[in-house]
């Protein structure tokens, strides 16, 4: 089985992450997909992608904010 590989124009078109904060993301070594170098154009596997998209929606839906709003929605029921 081979490995998809993705340009960062790629992972944004899929994210709608401009090309520009995935690289502030890679200079900086925050958040991001997991990328590397390959022929000097910077590239990311699909499944890295991915499983950063789920990591950045499972962390929105456990966060102190969300559950808050459940609680007042509830309230208000």
């Amino acid at each position: 089985m081979s490995r998809q590989i993705l340009t960062l124009e790629q992972v944004s078109e899929r994210t709608g992450v401009p090309v520009n904060t995935l690289r502030f993301y890679r200079a900086t070594g925050q958040r991001g997909p997991k990328t590397f170098k390959l022929g000097g154009r910077v590239v990311a596997f699909e499944e890295d992608v991915d499983a950063w998209v789920s990591a950045c929606y499972d962390a929105e839906q456990t966060t102190p904010s969300s559950e808050a709003a459940g609680a007042v929605r509830a309230s208000r029921s």
